[in-house]
């Protein structure tokens, strides 16, 4: 299914938005974390896939391979620490805690009775639950029937408290709500909801780092950007939120047009975009692509994407398990990449337009097109990815090294 975006306009971006996402705050943000022993050091890379660029008849396509951003393996990493750090720093105001002293664990003893707690359907808890361990307060993790126990084991390894419950991952946000309000937690999730704002915000306000990292990749200060057309991937919204908002305030009006891309089962955006508001799924929100596994659209992201992105797209599982597996075998001009099943959605997506009868014209996607693609995580589930793939992410990642000797 495929809509354009009735209400996606060309202007400056807004200041209501700005006083609540900003450059400003997301490379303060990126500063902070910078210093995390659990990330590595420097950007993500930004790769040049020419022969797939030929496959699919535009000028260029390039992608952001966010699993090597840390040992966490997805960009999650930069969403739940910075919203850890920044709500500590809100609750405790008075102990004029150092932000990066903080990631140090400097003030574990201070910190040793504070407890936080989040839904998640993998990244987000595990990144929530690393951040925890390294700043040494408490971590308890919410799971959903749905989240495989590979998952669990490695949030768990972090040494957060897992609960599971029988339900959807909507129901898992319930619970985690209803848990903190009973024993005093504090929850850091990456959606919103009413009177729940601040804390999805600084989540998407880490993920900024991403476009940070892209712009200064390609073209620095200039006012146009590198890419014709950045293809992202749903979820709740927080990750396409946070990276619209930094393109946006960047390049104004001259920002790239947007696509968003979700499960056909998990479709609360795209049903955002056709009601004009927040919306749930209308489906069973089961998809392979379990990161993306949303019900219920983040109002506080659609506040960013309602205006900013053009054009709204649902994709089936094995469109996506397709296009792990061309990411996976790379090619002559084309590095091999671990790419999980939640990070191909862009991709499944550029390929099923391509093929479209009309859809690419619609959305001008043409021969001259610069396409980005952010794959967000590599093989979070190793178990899972090998299934979908028929072989190991260790497999790929000897032909990618391979590849990079024969370059």
């Amino acid at each position: 299914m495929f809509v354009a975006n009735s209400q996606a306009c060309r202007q400056p971006y807004p200041e209501s938005l700005k006083t609540v996402m900003s450059i400003a705050k997301a490379k303060e943000s990126g500063q902070w974390l910078s210093g995390w022993a659990r990330l590595n050091a420097g950007a993500t890379p930004l790769y040049s896939l020419p022969d797939l660029a030929q496959e699919l008849g535009v000028a260029e396509v390039r992608i952001k391979d966010e699993s090597e951003r840390s040992v966490l393996g997805s960009f999650k990493a930069l969403g739940a620490p910075i919203a850890l750090v920044r709500l500590i720093l809100r609750t405790f105001p008075d102990h004029n805690f150092d932000p990066r002293q903080l990631l140090e664990g400097r003030y574990a003893n201070d910190l040793a009775d504070f407890t936080v707690i989040s839904a998640t359907d993998g990244n987000h808890g595990k990144g929530l639950a690393a951040a925890a361990q390294s700043i040494g307060c408490h971590c308890v993790i919410v799971l959903h029937a749905n989240v495989s126990v590979e998952r669990e084991d490695a949030i768990a390894a972090y040494g957060a408290k897992i609960i599971r419950i029988e339900g959807n991952y909507d129901e898992s946000v319930e619970k985690a709500a209803s848990l903190a309000t009973a024993n005093g937690w504090t929850v850091v999730s990456d959606t919103s909801y009413e009177g729940y704002e601040i804390i999805p915000r600084d989540v998407m306000q880490g993920y900024g780092t991403i476009s940070a990292e892209i712009i200064d990749a390609t073209t620095g200060d200039a006012a146009e950007p590198a890419f014709t057309h950045v293809f992202l991937q749903g979820g709740v919204g927080g990750l396409a939120a946070g990276v619209v908002s930094y393109m946006w305030e960047q390049y104004g009006a001259a920002r790239p047009t947007f696509i968003m891309f979700e499960p056909v089962q998990a479709d609360c955006l795209y049903q955002s975009a056709l009601q004009g508001k927040p919306a749930k799924a209308t489906g069973s929100v089961d998809s392979v692509m379990a990161g993306l596994a949303c019900g219920e659209t983040s109002p506080l992201a659609w506040r960013f994407l309602e205006s900013s992105v053009d054009f709204f797209m649902t994709i089936q599982d094995e469109q996506a398990v397709s296009s792990m597996r061309r990411l996976a075998a790379g090619s002559a001009r084309d590095i091999p990449i671990v790419a999980g099943e939640s990070s191909v959605a862009g991709l499944a997506g550029l390929i099923q337009l391509v093929k479209g009868e009309n859809q690419a014209a619609d959305i001008g996607l043409t021969a001259d097109s610069r396409v980005l693609l952010i794959s967000t995580e590599g093989a979070t589930a190793p178990g899972v990815y090998a299934h979908l793939l028929g072989e190991s992410h260790a497999s790929v990642l000897e032909r990618q090294k391979a590849w990079r000797s024969a370059a």
